[in-house]
Protein backbone atom coordinates (compact mmCIF):
# COMPACT_ATOMS: atom_id res chain seq x y z
CA UNK A 1 0.00 0.00 0.00
CA UNK A 2 1.74 3.58 -1.00
CA UNK A 3 2.91 5.50 2.10
CA UNK A 4 0.23 8.03 1.47
CA UNK A 5 -2.27 6.02 2.64
CA UNK A 6 -0.90 5.94 6.20
CA UNK A 7 -1.31 9.99 6.26
CA UNK A 8 -4.51 9.26 5.84
CA UNK A 9 -5.21 6.64 8.67
CA UNK A 10 -3.47 8.87 11.22
CA UNK A 11 -5.82 11.89 10.17
CA UNK A 12 -8.49 9.20 10.98
CA UNK A 13 -6.93 8.38 14.32
CA UNK A 14 -7.26 11.77 15.11
CA UNK A 15 -11.13 11.95 14.50
CA UNK A 16 -11.81 8.68 15.59
CA UNK A 17 -10.22 9.61 18.84
CA UNK A 18 -11.95 12.99 19.24
CA UNK A 19 -15.30 11.76 18.38
CA UNK A 20 -15.60 8.81 20.92
CA UNK A 21 -13.16 9.82 23.95
CA UNK A 22 -15.83 12.54 25.12
CA UNK A 23 -17.84 9.46 26.70
CA UNK A 24 -15.27 8.69 28.72
CA UNK A 25 -14.56 12.95 30.03
CA UNK A 26 -18.34 13.54 30.88
CA UNK A 27 -18.01 13.47 34.61
CA UNK A 28 -15.07 15.91 34.06
CA UNK A 29 -16.44 18.15 31.51
CA UNK A 30 -20.28 18.21 33.01
CA UNK A 31 -17.99 19.56 36.41
CA UNK A 32 -16.16 21.67 35.11
CA UNK A 33 -18.76 23.76 32.49
CA UNK A 34 -21.70 23.19 35.43
CA UNK A 35 -23.72 21.25 33.71
CA UNK A 36 -25.81 17.88 34.59
CA UNK A 37 -24.55 14.56 33.19
CA UNK A 38 -27.66 14.12 30.70
CA UNK A 39 -26.70 17.47 29.25
CA UNK A 40 -22.81 16.50 28.68
CA UNK A 41 -24.31 13.04 27.22
CA UNK A 42 -25.56 15.65 24.43
CA UNK A 43 -22.13 16.41 23.51
CA UNK A 44 -21.86 13.02 22.03
CA UNK A 45 -25.54 13.44 19.93
CA UNK A 46 -24.56 17.01 18.49
CA UNK A 47 -21.29 14.98 17.21
CA UNK A 48 -23.16 12.33 15.48
CA UNK A 49 -25.87 14.88 14.25
CA UNK A 50 -23.38 16.82 13.02
CA UNK A 51 -21.49 14.35 10.91
CA UNK A 52 -24.87 13.05 9.81
CA UNK A 53 -25.81 17.07 8.47
CA UNK A 54 -22.33 17.97 7.77
CA UNK A 55 -20.69 14.82 5.90
CA UNK A 56 -23.10 15.30 2.53
CA UNK A 57 -23.52 19.02 2.52
CA UNK A 58 -20.09 20.45 3.33
CA UNK A 59 -19.33 17.41 0.21
CA UNK A 60 -21.37 18.47 -2.36
CA UNK A 61 -20.50 22.41 -1.83
CA UNK A 62 -17.02 21.18 -2.13
CA UNK A 63 -17.06 18.90 -5.56
CA UNK A 64 -15.22 20.48 -8.02
CA UNK A 65 -11.94 21.23 -5.54
CA UNK A 66 -9.11 19.22 -5.78
CA UNK A 67 -9.08 16.36 -3.55
CA UNK A 68 -5.78 17.20 -1.81
CA UNK A 69 -6.70 20.64 -1.01
CA UNK A 70 -9.87 19.50 0.29
CA UNK A 71 -8.48 17.20 2.75
CA UNK A 72 -6.09 19.78 3.24
CA UNK A 73 -9.06 22.29 4.34
CA UNK A 74 -10.84 19.27 6.30
CA UNK A 75 -7.94 18.77 8.80
CA UNK A 76 -7.53 22.36 9.46
CA UNK A 77 -11.24 22.52 10.32
CA UNK A 78 -10.69 19.53 12.38
CA UNK A 79 -7.74 21.13 14.40
CA UNK A 80 -9.54 24.57 14.64
CA UNK A 81 -12.51 22.76 16.03
CA UNK A 82 -10.30 20.59 18.33
CA UNK A 83 -8.73 23.97 19.76
CA UNK A 84 -11.68 25.52 20.43
CA UNK A 85 -12.86 22.50 22.70
CA UNK A 86 -9.99 22.99 24.51
CA UNK A 87 -10.32 26.65 25.33
CA UNK A 88 -14.49 26.40 25.51
CA UNK A 89 -15.65 28.95 28.25
CA UNK A 90 -19.34 27.86 28.20
CA UNK A 91 -21.11 24.57 27.53
CA UNK A 92 -22.56 26.28 24.50
CA UNK A 93 -19.08 27.03 22.98
CA UNK A 94 -18.03 23.55 23.13
CA UNK A 95 -21.61 22.19 21.66
CA UNK A 96 -20.25 24.34 18.93
CA UNK A 97 -16.83 23.59 18.67
CA UNK A 98 -18.00 19.93 18.62
CA UNK A 99 -20.03 20.63 15.13
CA UNK A 100 -17.61 22.35 14.10
CA UNK A 101 -15.44 19.06 14.29
CA UNK A 102 -18.33 16.51 13.13
CA UNK A 103 -18.65 18.59 10.16
CA UNK A 104 -15.00 18.00 9.01
CA UNK A 105 -15.42 14.37 10.43
CA UNK A 106 -18.00 13.36 7.72
CA UNK A 107 -16.76 15.36 5.06
CA UNK A 108 -13.36 13.18 5.72
CA UNK A 109 -13.70 9.89 5.74
CA UNK A 110 -16.00 10.77 2.67
CA UNK A 111 -13.41 12.25 0.69
CA UNK A 112 -10.93 10.64 2.29
CA UNK A 113 -12.35 7.10 0.63
CA UNK A 114 -12.36 8.13 -2.54
CA UNK A 115 -9.12 9.25 -2.59
CA UNK A 116 -7.53 6.07 -1.26
CA UNK A 117 -9.39 4.42 -4.04
CA UNK A 118 -7.70 6.60 -6.45
CA UNK A 119 -4.32 5.78 -4.79
CA UNK A 120 -4.22 1.84 -5.40
CA UNK A 121 -5.54 -0.53 -8.16
CA UNK A 122 -9.02 -1.46 -8.90
CA UNK A 123 -8.40 -4.64 -7.32
CA UNK A 124 -7.06 -3.45 -3.77
CA UNK A 125 -9.61 -0.55 -3.51
CA UNK A 126 -11.83 -1.92 -0.63
CA UNK A 127 -8.07 -2.97 1.16
CA UNK A 128 -7.20 0.95 0.73
CA UNK A 129 -10.26 1.61 2.50
CA UNK A 130 -9.88 -0.87 4.87
CA UNK A 131 -6.46 0.68 5.54
CA UNK A 132 -7.76 4.29 6.30
CA UNK A 133 -9.95 3.31 8.04
CA UNK A 134 -7.56 1.49 10.75
CA UNK A 135 -6.98 4.54 11.94
CA UNK A 136 -10.37 4.84 13.46
CA UNK A 137 -10.34 0.94 15.24
CA UNK A 138 -6.80 1.97 16.63
CA UNK A 139 -8.65 5.33 18.11
CA UNK A 140 -10.82 2.59 19.88
CA UNK A 141 -7.89 0.64 21.30
CA UNK A 142 -5.67 2.90 21.88
CA UNK A 143 -6.96 6.78 21.51
CA UNK A 144 -9.75 6.80 23.49
CA UNK A 145 -8.30 4.96 26.67
CA UNK A 146 -4.83 6.94 26.44
CA UNK A 147 -7.62 10.51 26.04
CA UNK A 148 -9.54 9.39 28.83
CA UNK A 149 -6.35 8.73 30.76
CA UNK A 150 -5.22 12.13 30.60
CA UNK A 151 -7.99 14.18 30.66
CA UNK A 152 -8.85 12.42 33.68
CA UNK A 153 -5.33 13.06 35.06
CA UNK A 154 -4.64 16.33 33.52
CA UNK A 155 -8.01 18.08 33.09
CA UNK A 156 -10.82 17.00 29.94
CA UNK A 157 -9.13 20.55 28.14
CA UNK A 158 -5.51 18.35 27.86
CA UNK A 159 -7.10 15.55 25.88
CA UNK A 160 -8.25 17.75 22.88
CA UNK A 161 -4.89 20.05 22.90
CA UNK A 162 -3.26 16.62 22.20
CA UNK A 163 -6.36 15.88 19.62
CA UNK A 164 -5.11 18.88 18.06
CA UNK A 165 -1.22 18.60 17.91
CA UNK A 166 -2.05 15.25 15.96
CA UNK A 167 -4.49 16.87 13.46
CA UNK A 168 -1.42 19.47 12.79
CA UNK A 169 0.96 16.25 11.99
CA UNK A 170 -1.70 14.55 10.36
CA UNK A 171 -1.97 17.49 7.96
CA UNK A 172 2.00 17.88 7.49
CA UNK A 173 1.66 14.17 6.50
CA UNK A 174 -0.83 15.09 4.20
CA UNK A 175 0.89 17.84 2.63
CA UNK A 176 3.57 15.79 2.04
CA UNK A 177 2.86 12.47 1.06
CA UNK A 178 -0.77 12.63 -0.57
CA UNK A 179 -0.76 13.34 -4.41
CA UNK A 180 -3.44 15.95 -5.91
CA UNK A 181 -6.01 13.95 -7.31
CA UNK A 182 -8.02 15.57 -9.77
CA UNK A 183 -11.82 14.64 -10.06
CA UNK A 184 -11.76 11.55 -13.21
CA UNK A 185 -14.63 13.26 -14.55
CA UNK A 186 -16.04 17.09 -14.37
CA UNK A 187 -18.24 17.37 -10.96
CA UNK A 188 -20.50 19.82 -9.36
CA UNK A 189 -22.88 19.92 -6.69
CA UNK A 190 -25.83 19.26 -8.80
CA UNK A 191 -23.96 16.25 -10.36
CA UNK A 192 -22.70 15.29 -7.08
CA UNK A 193 -26.09 15.26 -5.66
CA UNK A 194 -27.86 13.48 -8.21
CA UNK A 195 -26.00 10.44 -7.78
CA UNK A 196 -28.03 10.13 -4.17
CA UNK A 197 -31.08 9.77 -6.58
CA UNK A 198 -29.57 6.39 -8.12
CA UNK A 199 -31.92 3.44 -6.67
CA UNK A 200 -28.84 1.34 -5.58
CA UNK A 201 -27.07 3.94 -4.16
CA UNK A 202 -30.40 4.39 -1.72
CA UNK A 203 -30.43 0.91 -1.39
CA UNK A 204 -26.39 0.78 -0.13
CA UNK A 205 -27.77 4.25 2.40
CA UNK A 206 -30.09 2.32 3.82
CA UNK A 207 -28.39 -1.46 4.19
CA UNK A 208 -25.64 0.77 6.18
CA UNK A 209 -28.06 2.52 8.56
CA UNK A 210 -29.60 -0.92 8.97
CA UNK A 211 -26.74 -3.54 9.00
CA UNK A 212 -24.57 -1.07 10.73
CA UNK A 213 -27.31 -0.03 13.06
CA UNK A 214 -27.76 -3.19 14.84
CA UNK A 215 -24.62 -2.39 16.47
CA UNK A 216 -25.37 0.25 19.09
CA UNK A 217 -28.42 -0.72 19.26
CA UNK A 218 -26.70 -3.35 21.79
CA UNK A 219 -23.36 -2.22 22.27
CA UNK A 220 -24.73 1.42 23.20
CA UNK A 221 -25.22 -0.74 26.40
CA UNK A 222 -22.64 -3.07 26.79
CA UNK A 223 -20.73 -1.61 30.13
CA UNK A 224 -24.72 -2.10 31.88
CA UNK A 225 -24.72 -5.25 30.51
CA UNK A 226 -21.69 -7.06 31.01
CA UNK A 227 -21.54 -5.42 34.59
CA UNK A 228 -24.96 -5.92 36.02
CA UNK A 229 -26.14 -8.78 34.29
CA UNK A 230 -23.01 -10.80 33.48
CA UNK A 231 -21.10 -10.24 36.62
CA UNK A 232 -17.85 -8.34 35.58
CA UNK A 233 -16.47 -5.67 37.42
CA UNK A 234 -16.83 -2.21 36.35
CA UNK A 235 -12.70 -2.00 36.22
CA UNK A 236 -13.03 -5.32 33.85
CA UNK A 237 -14.76 -3.28 31.40
CA UNK A 238 -12.14 -1.75 29.86
CA UNK A 239 -9.94 -4.62 29.35
CA UNK A 240 -13.60 -6.22 27.54
CA UNK A 241 -13.43 -3.19 25.18
CA UNK A 242 -9.69 -3.88 24.00
CA UNK A 243 -11.54 -7.16 23.00
CA UNK A 244 -13.65 -5.85 21.27
CA UNK A 245 -11.06 -3.28 19.64
CA UNK A 246 -8.74 -6.25 18.86
CA UNK A 247 -11.55 -7.75 16.72
CA UNK A 248 -12.28 -4.35 15.21
CA UNK A 249 -8.96 -3.92 13.60
CA UNK A 250 -8.96 -7.83 12.28
CA UNK A 251 -12.49 -7.66 11.24
CA UNK A 252 -12.22 -4.30 9.02
CA UNK A 253 -8.79 -5.64 7.60
CA UNK A 254 -9.91 -9.10 6.63
CA UNK A 255 -13.54 -8.01 5.25
CA UNK A 256 -11.36 -5.30 2.82
CA UNK A 257 -9.08 -7.99 1.46
CA UNK A 258 -12.16 -9.89 0.95
CA UNK A 259 -14.30 -6.99 -0.73
CA UNK A 260 -12.13 -6.66 -3.36
CA UNK A 261 -12.22 -10.34 -4.34
CA UNK A 262 -16.19 -10.87 -4.19
CA UNK A 263 -18.08 -7.55 -2.88
CA UNK A 264 -21.74 -8.74 -2.73
CA UNK A 265 -21.29 -11.70 -1.22
CA UNK A 266 -18.46 -10.63 1.35
CA UNK A 267 -21.39 -7.93 2.27
CA UNK A 268 -23.52 -10.75 2.77
CA UNK A 269 -21.31 -13.03 4.43
CA UNK A 270 -20.50 -9.97 7.08
CA UNK A 271 -24.04 -8.98 7.77
CA UNK A 272 -24.80 -12.90 8.64
CA UNK A 273 -22.01 -13.48 10.92
CA UNK A 274 -23.05 -9.86 12.56
CA UNK A 275 -26.51 -10.75 12.67
CA UNK A 276 -25.23 -14.40 14.63
CA UNK A 277 -23.08 -12.35 17.04
CA UNK A 278 -25.22 -10.13 18.05
CA UNK A 279 -27.84 -12.42 18.84
CA UNK A 280 -25.10 -14.75 20.54
CA UNK A 281 -25.02 -11.65 23.18
CA UNK A 282 -28.53 -12.77 24.39
CA UNK A 283 -27.84 -16.73 24.78
CA UNK A 284 -24.13 -15.23 26.31
CA UNK A 285 -25.12 -12.55 28.69
CA UNK A 286 -24.62 -14.77 31.83
CA UNK A 287 -21.39 -16.78 31.07
CA UNK A 288 -18.34 -14.33 31.90
CA UNK A 289 -16.21 -16.54 29.41
CA UNK A 290 -18.43 -16.95 26.23
CA UNK A 291 -19.45 -13.18 26.64
CA UNK A 292 -15.61 -12.26 26.55
CA UNK A 293 -15.63 -14.12 23.33
CA UNK A 294 -18.61 -12.70 21.67
CA UNK A 295 -17.10 -8.82 22.38
CA UNK A 296 -13.82 -10.07 20.29
CA UNK A 297 -16.69 -11.28 17.40
CA UNK A 298 -18.85 -8.45 17.88
CA UNK A 299 -15.43 -6.25 17.10
CA UNK A 300 -14.51 -8.09 14.24
CA UNK A 301 -18.04 -8.45 12.66
CA UNK A 302 -19.34 -5.16 13.50
CA UNK A 303 -15.98 -3.50 11.87
CA UNK A 304 -16.21 -6.08 8.82
CA UNK A 305 -19.48 -4.30 7.46
CA UNK A 306 -17.17 -0.90 6.83
CA UNK A 307 -15.42 -2.05 3.66
CA UNK A 308 -17.81 -3.68 1.71
CA UNK A 309 -20.50 -1.00 2.55
CA UNK A 310 -17.84 1.90 1.71
CA UNK A 311 -17.24 0.31 -1.05
CA UNK A 312 -20.55 -0.07 -2.67
CA UNK A 313 -21.79 2.92 -2.40
CA UNK A 314 -18.64 4.34 -4.02
CA UNK A 315 -19.51 1.29 -6.91
CA UNK A 316 -22.98 2.51 -7.49
CA UNK A 317 -22.01 6.12 -7.46
CA UNK A 318 -19.99 6.15 -11.08
CA UNK A 319 -18.56 9.25 -11.64
CA UNK A 320 -20.00 11.22 -8.56
CA UNK A 321 -18.96 9.10 -5.42
CA UNK A 322 -17.48 11.81 -2.80
CA UNK A 323 -21.11 13.50 -2.10
CA UNK A 324 -22.19 9.33 -1.86
CA UNK A 325 -19.34 8.35 0.25
CA UNK A 326 -19.57 10.94 2.51
CA UNK A 327 -23.43 10.08 2.79
CA UNK A 328 -22.36 6.40 3.49
CA UNK A 329 -20.51 7.97 7.05
CA UNK A 330 -23.65 10.09 7.63
CA UNK A 331 -25.88 6.88 7.09
CA UNK A 332 -23.37 5.25 9.76
CA UNK A 333 -23.84 7.86 12.08
CA UNK A 334 -27.38 7.77 11.59
CA UNK A 335 -27.23 3.71 12.40
CA UNK A 336 -25.75 4.58 15.53
CA UNK A 337 -28.13 7.01 16.83
CA UNK A 338 -31.35 5.31 16.19
CA UNK A 339 -29.85 1.85 17.33
CA UNK A 340 -28.86 3.77 20.19
CA UNK A 341 -32.69 5.16 20.53
CA UNK A 342 -33.98 1.86 20.09
CA UNK A 343 -32.11 0.14 22.60
CA UNK A 344 -33.10 2.84 25.12
CA UNK A 345 -36.82 2.05 23.91
CA UNK A 346 -36.27 -1.58 24.54
CA UNK A 347 -34.72 -1.51 28.42
CA UNK A 348 -37.22 1.33 29.24
CA UNK A 349 -40.25 -1.13 27.96
CA UNK A 350 -39.14 -3.83 30.66
CA UNK A 351 -37.60 -6.06 27.93
CA UNK A 352 -34.28 -6.20 29.81
CA UNK A 353 -31.13 -5.81 29.09
CA UNK A 354 -30.71 -9.68 27.56
CA UNK A 355 -33.09 -8.81 25.18
CA UNK A 356 -30.84 -6.27 23.41
CA UNK A 357 -28.80 -8.97 21.27
CA UNK A 358 -31.66 -10.41 19.50
CA UNK A 359 -33.53 -7.15 18.93
CA UNK A 360 -29.93 -6.14 17.91
CA UNK A 361 -29.86 -8.91 15.38
CA UNK A 362 -33.19 -8.34 14.05
CA UNK A 363 -32.19 -4.73 13.07
CA UNK A 364 -29.05 -6.61 11.03
CA UNK A 365 -31.08 -9.07 9.35
CA UNK A 366 -33.12 -5.95 8.08
CA UNK A 367 -29.93 -4.45 6.44
CA UNK A 368 -29.06 -7.89 4.85
CA UNK A 369 -32.04 -8.57 3.27
CA UNK A 370 -31.75 -4.64 1.42
CA UNK A 371 -28.41 -6.16 0.55
CA UNK A 372 -30.40 -9.68 -0.79
CA UNK A 373 -32.70 -7.07 -2.56
CA UNK A 374 -30.02 -4.90 -4.36
CA UNK A 375 -27.92 -8.05 -5.47
CA UNK A 376 -30.84 -9.36 -7.16
CA UNK A 377 -31.27 -5.89 -9.00
CA UNK A 378 -27.74 -6.02 -10.17
CA UNK A 379 -28.09 -10.17 -11.59
CA UNK A 380 -31.34 -8.70 -13.09
CA UNK A 381 -28.95 -6.09 -14.53
CA UNK A 382 -26.59 -7.97 -15.72
CA UNK A 383 -29.16 -10.20 -17.37
CA UNK A 384 -30.45 -7.78 -19.23
CA UNK A 385 -27.32 -6.12 -20.36
CA UNK A 386 -26.11 -9.67 -21.31
CA UNK A 387 -29.63 -10.04 -23.70
CA UNK A 388 -29.24 -6.77 -25.04
CA UNK A 389 -25.66 -7.13 -25.80
CA UNK A 390 -27.04 -10.96 -27.58
CA UNK A 391 -29.79 -9.42 -29.84
CA UNK A 392 -27.68 -6.67 -30.80
CA UNK A 393 -25.20 -9.62 -31.90
CA UNK A 394 -27.44 -11.49 -33.70
CA UNK A 395 -29.17 -8.02 -35.71
CA UNK A 396 -25.45 -7.85 -37.05
CA UNK A 397 -24.78 -10.88 -38.24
Amino acid sequence: MPIALYALTVTAFGIGTTEFVIMGLLPEVARDLSVSIPSAGLLVTGYALGVVVGAPTLTALTAGMERKRLLLMLVVIFILGNVLCAVAWSYSVLMTARVITAFAHGAFFGVGSVVATRLVPKDRQAAAIAIMFTGSTLANILGVPAGTLLGQNFGWRSTFWVVAVLGAIAAVGTLLLVPKVENHAPSSFRIEVRALARRQVQLALLMTVLGYGGVFTAFTYIAPLLTDVTGYSASSVGLLLVLFGAGLFLGNILAGKAADRALMPTLYTVLTLLALVLAALTLASHDKLAMAVVMFLLGGAAFGTVPPLQMRVLSEAGDAPAVASASNIAAFNLGNAGGAFLGGRIIAGGLGLPALGWVAALVTLSGLAVAVYSGSLDRRRDTSHLAGAATTGATSR
